[in-house]
């Protein structure tokens, strides 16, 4: 692999999107977002999406000229319309529309329809810390990969969720996590690498593990927990999906092989100002102490440390801020040199 610094990567990428019509403010905020998905670690999100991002902008599949806007409101809650934009620009929209309400009102909460693929979870739900604010995100995937539990049709996605809560001297407390065991995106990555997926992650049709990711299509992924992964699925998908009137179950469209059809992602965040419940530095100073006397709590034998959701990422943002982000020379054509006419320069 090959390390670039993060703003040779966001113009790079700002560049192709902008070559395949993507008007140039537009382009710049989604290689932006883009960028930070891989200085966290997010490599199934980053730059690794931009070749399938081309492909849809041109098969048509997403709108280049979106009217993203407020659908209907309360005081407190929004459904924002993305009228089939880059799913980037409509969550950041979104994102704002809650933060906004969560000032005037406490609590924001904000539901999405006519969306599109957007990237990690925990991208927008730690845009309410900039705002002394907690952050929550669920959306429903962007193709099915698990069955229900006992079942064998794909009938439901990965749907994750991301929490963000802030401290004060200590890195935010960031949970991003799929309910499967792995995101699609890890298995897309690993077969792209040549390298081979743990037990555990896929079976195939007959309850085998599968770990060849080449051969990802003949199998499902596993929930987390077990049942309780698969109502959390299942669940987030309600709340992300069928309450927004976005595509949920036998409706997702499975943008790795469709191209053309617009997806109606559903999305969800909700923005929480923490004072409306405490004051914001020494609920932050609480946090810290809480991760601290984590940290430093007993460890078991074998175990080197012990983490609080959100220290890889931070660790890799600023290992990848430093060193570059790596990029692997397969994930583009031509050898990752140039796509769409926009090259690396």
């Amino acid at each position: 692999m090959r390390r670039f610094p993060a703003a040779t990567l966001e113009a790079f990428i700002a560049r192709a999107l902008a070559a395949v019509s993507l008007p140039e403010a537009d382009a710049r905020e989604v290689s932006l977002l883009m960028t930070r998905a891989d200085l966290r670690g997010a490599d199934g999100h980053g730059v690794f999406r931009l070749p399938q991002y081309v492909r849809r902008i041109r098969a048509g599949g997403i709108n280049l000229h979106p009217d993203i806007r407020v659908a209907r409101e309360t005081t407190a809650t929004a459904l924002v319309d993305g009228d089939n934009a880059m799913g980037h620009l409509v969550m950041r929209f979104a994102a704002r529309v809650a933060m906004d309400k969560a000032e005037r009102q406490g609590v924001g909460w904000v539901g999405v329809r006519r969306s599109n693929h957007a990237g990690p979870a925990a991208l927008y739900a730690s845009m309410p810390l900039e705002r002394d604010m907690i952050g929550l995100y669920l959306a429903v995937g962007n193709a099915n990969h698990l069955r229900p539990w006992g079942g064998v049709e794909l009938l439901l996605s990965t749907n994750p969720i991301a929490v963000a809560i802030p401290a004060l001297d200590e890195p935010p407390v960031i949970l991003d996590m799929a309910t499967t065991v792995a995101a699609y995106g890890k298995v897309k990555t690993a077969a792209q690498r040549g390298e081979t997926m743990p037990e555990g992650w896929m079976i195939d049709a007959e309850g085998r593990p599968l770990t060849d990711p080449q051969r990802a299509e003949e199998g499902f992924l596993l929930p987390i927990g077990g049942y309780k992964g698969y109502g959390l699925a299942l669940v987030f998908g309600l709340l992300a999906g069928t309450l927004n009137g976005a595509a949920m179950g036998r409706d997702v469209v499975d943008f790795n092989k469709d191209d053309v059809t617009g997806t109606n992602t559903g999305q969800t965040i909700v923005a929480v100002r923490i004072d409306a419940f405490e004051e914001p530095k020494e609920f932050k100073r609480r946090v810290d102490a809480l991760a601290r006397d984590l940290r430093a709590s007993k460890r078991m034998r074998g175990v080197d440390r012990i983490r609080i959701p959100g220290d890889g990422s931070h660790a890799t943002f600023l290992e990848r801020s430093r060193r570059g982000i790596p990029v692997n020379d397969t994930r583009f054509p031509s050898g990752g040199r140039k796509t769409c006419g926009a090259s690396w320069g």
